[in-house]
Order: structure tokens, then sequence, then C-alpha cells
């Protein structure tokens, strides 16, 4: 079915026609049930939405047919936006904001171009018009007039059923103990407080979206001690690797190896009612285990997660040891999955910085490619243990006044110098025994990720080095503003990841790169690119006589394509007033003169016979 790309509010759309449904608004309620096989909304804004019986018709032949009934006052298709099933009914009224500097007769040029009946006016560049059955539908006709040079503004009204704020947080109970999804300042259980938003605003981010991301997304996990079995992971994982083996078994129960699990967790721990979620709850879990420093094992783990569909790779793990610094094999394994994976957009990489507080961080981390993480606090402080240097990209929060809660494999021994809950919890306080206090830029780097996978929930298209760009451009800057320069601070990177900021730039990328509909030039307007040679002599013209005026336009070329279209079709002179128009160069496009009224009339006829419409023009008026 057609698509329209329309502004609605301050997002521009794509509004999707409906194959089955329509909106009737009758005389004779009574009536509906003759007329519809189903009503699958009723009495939404005046409109019954409903499936036509068809009777093998299709339902535009179908509405057609219903149209031309005495009791149904207005019959219109039913749109509705990619992804989403609720319905849209125009109502056949728009409301339009011209330019300022437009007058009235312009107005009126715009509103006589596509049969509109004006319905009221709201001011000297406000007013609301409506469709007649003469008009192309509401839909077009606001497209083709947000398109139009004179035009600020031009939305179609659209009755549609209101949210019922259905959007609610996960039911998983330890939600208000994940303090870095959002910081209120109150630690539960404790009397330790925290700065109020010093957190990834990922909170925020779920319910931008409407939704809490999209299980679409695969964020591979490149570390050791993964437990499949925990609740918040089990459901989710895709092609397990385990580098030791060359296998898809990955190894349970091993008490040296636990770190995977917190990490994976805080990435894309699932909402299932029980215990903790991830940042990107909904997204699948590719768990890879094994990670070495070997060219062999580098190569291939980077190589799997790109070849086997990861979008995000995330490593909590690394070196500060020169004896394992990159070399060119390892730095072509990371950049073969940045940039060849997700078919060419690339994986979106993310390694720690390092907890050893040195003033250089992780040499995996600073690969080019690789988004590096650092650490802040639950006050919005540089983390003390968090490595430091130009190449750190963004913070997250983490330890360093209170730890972070994460999931723990069952097998987890927990601190062995420690006593009870104390092996587990900071404070010694159980939020369960399949949980635990984790913290350091392990914690950091895969809440960053679970954020970037709601980046790419929202807009799927971006590349790897945009999901990077738009970390960069949405952080927020914390710590003290000196320290920043030209906007990075090798503590803080570019600074906090803010996952709401993020997930707004990735939809504003998505809305601004969908290609537009080739317009459909309405009568007497050309909107195709100028494109030609043109013969065009240039002489004054006398304001004085009558002219008929087809049109304004700000683009020079579009004015040597109407002009010479005038002359092809009605054999006649054109001239062309230059004025100012809200700081531009506007070019009205008039055919003829002549020096009787009545002539300009007869050609206003000729031209609307045609297809063509048209303003009469004193053209003593524009001297």
């Amino acid at each position: 079915m057609s698509t329209h790309r329309v502004k609605l509010g301050k997002r521009l759309l794509s509004l999707v026609k409906s194959r089955e449904l329509v909106g009737l608004r009758l005389r004779k309620k009574e009536q509906l049930d003759e007329l519809a096989s189903e009503v699958a909304i009723p009495d939404m804004g005046g409109f019954d939405v409903v499936r036509l019986k068809a009777e093998g018709k299709d339902t535009d032949a179908a509405l057609d047919e219903v149209r031309q009934r005495e009791e149904v006052e207005l019959g219109t298709h039913v749109y509705h936006v990619p992804g989403s099933d609720r319905a849209l009914v125009p109502t056949g009224e728009i409301f339009i904001i011209f330019a300022e500097g437009v007058g009235e007769e312009e107005q009126q040029l715009a509103l006589d171009e596509f049969r509109l009946e004006l319905v009221e006016r709201r001011g000297p560049l406000r007013l609301i018009a409506r469709v007649t059955p003469e008009s192309p539908n509401p839909v077009k006709v606001a497209q083709r007039l947000q398109a139009a040079s004179l035009v600020l503004h031009a939305e179609p009204d659209m009755e549609a059923l209101p949210d019922e704020y259905d959007f609610s947080l996960p039911p998983d109970p330890l939600i208000p103990w994940q303090w870095p999804l959002r910081n209120t300042g109150l630690l539960p259980d404790s009397a330790q407080r925290a700065r109020p938003g010093a957190d990834a605003r990922v909170l925020d981010a779920w319910q931008r979206l409407g939704h809490t991301g999209s299980s679409d997304i695969t964020i591979a996990v490149i570390d050791t001690g993964f437990d499949l079995a925990h609740p918040d992971l089990q459901a989710k994982v895709v092609k397990p690797w385990n580098l030791r083996t060359r296998s898809p078994f990955i190894p349970q129960g091993d008490p040296r190896y636990v770190h995977g699990t917190p990490v994976a967790s805080i990435a894309l721990g699932a909402p299932n009612g029980n215990g903790m979620v991830g940042a990107a709850p909904q997204a699948r879990f590719m768990p890879v285990h094994g990670p070495t420093f070997g060219l062999r094992t580098t190569e291939e783990m980077f190589r799997y997660c790109a070849d086997e569909g990861a979008d995000i790779i995330v490593c909590s793990w690394g070196t500060t040891d020169p004896a394992f610094a990159l070399s060119p094999l390892k730095e072509e394994a990371i950049a073969y999955a940045a940039r060849k994976g997700r078919k060419g957009k690339g994986c979106v990489v993310l390694f720690a910085v390092g907890n050893e507080n040195l003033e250089y961080i992780n040499y995996y981390a600073a690969h080019p490619d690789v988004i590096a993480v650092a650490a802040s606090t639950s006050s919005d402080r540089h983390a003390p243990y968090s490595n430091r240097g130009r190449e750190v990209w963004v913070c997250a929060p983490s330890s360093g006044e209170w730890p972070v809660l994460a999931a723990r494999a069952s097998w987890d021994q927990g601190n062995p110098h420690m006593a009870g809950e104390f092996r587990y919890y900071y404070d010694g306080i159980s939020r369960g025994d399949r949980y635990k206090h984790f913290g350091g830029t392990s914690a950091a780097c895969p809440l960053v990720a679970g954020v970037c996978a709601l980046i790419l929930s929202a807009n799927p298209e971006l590349t790897a080095r945009q999901v990077k760009e738009i970390l960069r451009d949405t952080a927020d800057k914390i710590g003290d503003p000196s320290e920043y320069f030209n906007g990075h601070s090798p503590r803080y990177g570019y600074g906090r990841v803010n996952a709401d900021r993020a997930v707004a730039e990735a939809l504003r990328r998505r809305d601004a790169a969908a290609p537009a509909e080739p317009a459909i030039p309405p009568a007497g307007r050309v909107t195709m690119k100028g494109q030609g040679l043109f013969r065009f002599s240039v002489a004054p013209q006398p304001a004085k006589g009558w002219a008929v005026q087809t049109g304004v336009f700000g683009s020079y070329a579009n004015v040597l394509i109407q002009a010479a279209r005038l002359r092809k079709m009605f054999d006649v002179d054109v001239v062309v007033h230059i004025a100012e128009l809200n700081g531009k160069t506007v070019y009205r496009i008039m055919a003829g003169p002549f020096d009787k009224k009545k002539k300009a009339l007869q050609l206003l006829e000729r031209m609307r016979a045609q297809g063509v419409d048209g303003l009469l023009r004193d053209l003593s008026a524009l001297g």
C-alpha cells in the first residue's frame, strides 16, 4: 500500500495506508451494520473504524462506492505508522501556517490549488482548511503543502486513540536498587546517599522508545564464567561459542570463572519479574567464552562475533602490560568486526579502560574503532580506580562510592576473605541468592553496551561509527568543566553516557534519513529539479495591466521550468516578479500580461480547463 511522508507535530513520519480498515462518519448510525463486516474501533472522534463488506472488491474500490451513499457523511482511508497498529484517521481538516509576509491572495491561491475550503482563520498567517470532493486526500494535500515555499507548517488533523500510559517498568523487584539506570539519590537499605541524576538515564530512554529495546539486537559478551541457567540469561542465549574447545558448549560450574555472568546481566538481564534487568533487557545474548591474548584466539573471537550476527561486542577485560599490547594482527581483528560486521555497518565494539588507576588505558580499549568506557560514581565523580587517557570515549556509573547490582553465577563463591552475605554484598544485606554487588570499569562497559543496543533499537541503520558519534555528542559533561579540552576529559571522556539523549538523537537521524516520497506536482506547480537548457531573455515589464499568477517559487530553476511549461501550453508570454519574503528571494510566475482584465480572465478559464490553477493579478499593485 502507498506510503506518505508527513510532518505530524515536530516529527516527519511515514504513514502507511491500511489494507483493510477505513473510517466512516455516518448521518444514520443505525445503518453501520449494512456497510461494515466488523467495527474495529467504534466512535473515535466521530468516526467508526471498520472493515467494509467488500464483496470481492479491494478496499479502495469498496470505499469509493460507500462514499456515494446518502447516509455516509465522510469516508476516509485509515493510516498507521510502520511498526505500530495505532489507527490514524484523517478528519479532512488541515491546519496551515503561512510564512511571514504571505498575503491573503497568495493564501487563497494555495487553497484553490488543492480545491480546499476555508473553515476558520486563526490570525493573518494561520488558518484551518478542509478538503472538498474535488481535493486529493488530506494526507497528500498536507504533504504537498509542506513542500511549498510559502508554507511554514501544514498538518492534517488525525484522529487517534490516546495512550493510556500503558508503558510501565519491567516488574523485576530489584530495579529500585539499580541506581545506574535511574538515580534518585536514595539507595534502598542504606544510609548512604547518592547524587540525584548521577545515572545513565536508561529509564528515560525506555520511556522515549515506549519499550525496553528490540529483541532483534544481539549483544556478544566475550568473557569467562557464564551461568547459562541464570533466570536473567537462560532464555536469551543465541550461538554460544567456547574459544578453548572450538565448540558451542560453555563450561558451567568452575569457581575460577564467574566474571561473565554479572557483565552480561548489566547489559541485557531479562525483564522476567525476577531480580534485576539489564539496560537493554530485550536484547539477545551471544556468550563467547575463554578469551586470551593469543593472535589466533583474538582473530577467532572477533570474527566469530561479526560473522555470526552480533550487533554489539562487550569486552570487560584487557591489559596495560606492554608485553601484550595490540599487534597489527590484533588491531586488524578488532577492525574487521568494527567495520565489516552487521553487513558492513560494523559491530559496535566496547572495551573497559581498566581499573589500575593509571594515566593510560587498556591497550585494547585504545584501538581507534573501539568505544573506551571509563567509570564514574553514584555522585558523578571520577571513580579513582578508572584509568585515564586521551582515548577514553565516555564514562558510565559504576562503583567507587556505592556498588552496582548484578547477577551472579550459582557457583560464585564471592569474596573468600569475607563471611556470610558480605561475600557478595558490600553492606552484608542480601538482595537475593542469585545476585551480588559488582563494579569497576567491568560494570561500566556493559552498561554502555546496553545503551548502544537501545540506540540501535531506535535506528538499526546506524553504522558503528555513527553510534560512537552519538555517544560522544549526547554525553553529559560531569566533573570540573576546566578539565575538558575541546569537549574531552582524560577522566570522563566526552562525558557520562546519557541513554535518553542518545536514543533521541538516533530517532532524529532515523527520521532525517528516511527517503521522502516523490511529490506528485499539483495543478499549476512544478516540483521537479530544474534541468535542461533554456533560451531566456530579460526585459523590464511596466507595472500595469493584468496577468495570471500561477505560483511562487524559491528556486530559480523552477522558474525556468514553469515559464517553459506555460509558454508551451498556452502560447503566452511569462513575467517574473522578484520579491523578498522572510529574508529570502522568491519569484512570482505570471502568464501575460494583458492590457485588459477580460483577456486575463479568458486565459485563466483556459488554464483551469486544462487543470492549471491561478490567481488574477493587477500588475500595478506590484510596482
